[in-house]
Order: structure tokens, then C-alpha cells, then sequence
């Protein structure tokens, strides 16, 4: 019998990234996939006498990953945004309730995910597969297609080694996966780009974004946006899309974010900033966090999530600024 070698926990954490990147493919949800890759953790260490070097400790890693979130989705309904469920609304409309956190694609720290160090066009490969329009397309394949997916097209698996952690033929991997391309081509998958840190012009749009939201000048926010950007707001289904709606709101319910601060942070590869607005206690308090698409010079989408007691903390951001 095989014993669990001293350094098994060194060997599992340096998988930990990877796997986490995987799961959150997988499931839409920063959290469920801490949740999933600690199960899967805790399940190789239960296991690893039984598992014997059969395989490589990554593929086996990722068959217990695979199982993990095939478990957790197991039942569920899919993950999706705003634009997802329905068409674009108006002031007039209102937020309405807030939904589950089941219901909606959660943000992820870029920490959590990104290679460090790595070859770029493999940084600049995961950046564009963790974007939310990415994740958010991905919910439309049943389980087991968005893990072939992922598996092949993002991690060039091959089919071969795919089937054998499917435990499944060659020819149902290839099959399945033609299958999640035609979903994936009727899917609404919108044109915005991951964050490139050393483009200047994709600086200089940020910077001037910024700079507009914190003056609250809507002239020149929505010089920035594209006629048909998309704000949205998780929790809610709200969402809207014309200068004019974005900018109603923005005067009207949305008014209590004049003189909000933007915090520069890296989330699902794109543009991103923790929102803080001014608190009557003193100081700046969480507001949102934001997270951007661009879509050549302009922006093509912001994303508000508004649970901000779950995703600043997930972020390491502070509790709230001083004046």
C-alpha cells in the first residue's frame, strides 16, 4: 500500500490555482469553487493510499475536480447575468427583489486564477476564458459538455486523456464536444476584451471612465460607453442599455453614488474597480464592485455586483476608505 508521502500537501497546493480556475469554469461562482477545490483536497488526501501513482497526481487532481463539480451542479439551474434572463428595462422599472446568489455569475479575484509568472499567451488565454461573458456562456452546456469543453479547448487535453477521465469512449468526447461548440455559437457571447495592463489606450479609456464616474459627469461617461453598453446591478434583474436609460438612473435612483471613490483591482481578467460612496458616519462604505468589458475604444459592459459583505472580503479590500 502506497502512504501518503510528507510533502502531499506541498504537491496538492501547487495544483491549487489550476484546479480553482477549473472549478470556476465549471460552476460560475467564486466561492463554490474555493468550496469545490477544498473537497477535492480533502478527498486526495483521504484516497491517496488507494491511489497508487496509477496516474499523474494532476490528472487525478482533476478527476476528482470534475466529480466535485459535477456533484455540486448536480439538480441546479444554471448561473447567468441580467441580460441572460430577460430584456433590458428603465428607470421607471424599478430593481425589483433581489434574487438568489444561485441565480447569478459571481466575480472572481484574478489572484485566485491567473498564472503567476507564466508564459503570457497562456495568462492572456485564461484571462479570456474567465471573462463573465465567457463563464456566462459556458452555463448553457449540461455538465458534462462544459467539462469537455474546458478540459480541450482551454487546457488542450487530449481526447484521449479527456475519455479517460470521463471514463467515456474517444468518440463520445469528440461528440460532445461538436455539440458544445454549436451551443457555444448561438450563445450570445459579447466582443469585450480581457485587460491588457501595458495598452495605453485601453489606460487612457479607464483613466477617463474613472475620472467621469468619480466627477459624475454623464456627459462624459457615456462618451466612454458604447450606444448599446449594458448595467447591470446582481442581485437584481435590472438591467439597462441606452446613454439615456443609464444616465436616468444614474440621476434618479442610482444618485447616491455621486462622489463615489473607484478602487483600481483585477477580476475574471478584465477591468474592475471596488466602488465606496460616501457614508453619513464618515469616510467612503463598500458600495459595489465593478467590473468592466471593453470592446475596442469604448466600454461595452459594467457589471455592479452589490453584495459587497461576501466580495469585498473575497478581494481583500477594506472595510470601508477615510475621507
Amino acid at each position: 500500500m502506497v502512504r501518503a508521502p510528507e510533502d502531499l500537501e506541498l504537491r496538492l497546493e501547487e495544483h491549487r490555482r489550476e484546479l480553482t480556475a477549473y472549478a470556476y469554469r465549471m460552476l460560475g461562482s467564486a466561492f463554490e469553487s474555493e468550496d469545490a477545490v477544498q473537497e477535492t483536497m480533502l478527498r486526495a488526501w483521504r484516497s491517496y493510499e488507494g491511489f497508487e501513482g496509477r496516474s499523474a497526481l494532476r490528472s487525478w487532481l482533476y478527476r476528482i475536480t470534475t466529480n466535485v463539480c459535477l456533484d455540486m451542479l448536480s439538480g441546479k439551474e444554471r448561473r447567468a447575468r441580467p441580460m441572460d434572463i430577460g430584456g433590458p428595462g428603465t428607470t421607471e422599472d424599478g430593481l425589483g427583489p433581489a434574487l438568489d446568489e444561485s441565480t447569478w455569475i459571481l466575480p472572481i479575484p484574478d489572484a485566485s486564477v491567473v498564472p503567476v509568472g507564466g508564459d503570457p499567451a497562456e495568462v492572456a488565454e485564461t484571462r479570456e476564458t474567465i471573462r463573465l461573458a465567457f463563464i456566462a456562456a459556458l452555463q448553457h452546456l449540461p455538465p458534462k459538455q462544459r467539462a469537455v469543453l474546458v478540459l480541450r479547448d482551454v487546457f488542450r487535453w487530449k481526447a484521449q486523456e479527456v475519455a479517460e477521465l470521463l471514463e467515456t469512449s474517444v468518440a463520445s468526447v469528440n461528440s460532445a464536444l461538436q455539440r458544445a461548440h454549436a451551443t457555444l455559437e448561438t450563445a450570445e457571447l459579447s466582443d469585450g476584451e480581457p485587460l491588457r495592463p501595458m495598452d495605453d489606450g485601453q489606460r487612457t479609456l479607464l483613466n477617463r471612465y474613472v475620472d467621469a464616474f468619480e466627477r459624475y459627469d454623464m456627459d462624459s461617461l457615456t462618451s466612454v460607453l458604447r450606444e448599446d453598453a449594458t448595467w447591470s446591478m446582481p442581485p437584481y434583474e435590472l438591467w439597462l442599455q441606452t446613454h439615456r436609460d443609464i444616465t436616468s438612473w444614474c440621476l434618479g435612483p442610482g444618485v447616491g453614488c455621486r462622489d463615489s471613490r473607484l478602487i483600481p483591482i483585477e477580476a475574471n481578467g478584465s477591468p474592475a474597480f471596488a466602488q465606496y460612496k460616501p457614508d453619513p458616519a464618515g469616510g467612503d462604505a463598500p458600495w459595489a464592485l465593478q467590473v468592466l468589458e471593453v470592446s475596442g475604444e469604448r466600454i461595452a459592459g459594467i457589471t455592479f455586483f452589490l453584495d459587497t459583505s461576501h466580495l469585498f472580503p473575497l478581494f481583500g479590500l477594506p472595510e470601508r476608505l477615510d475621507t
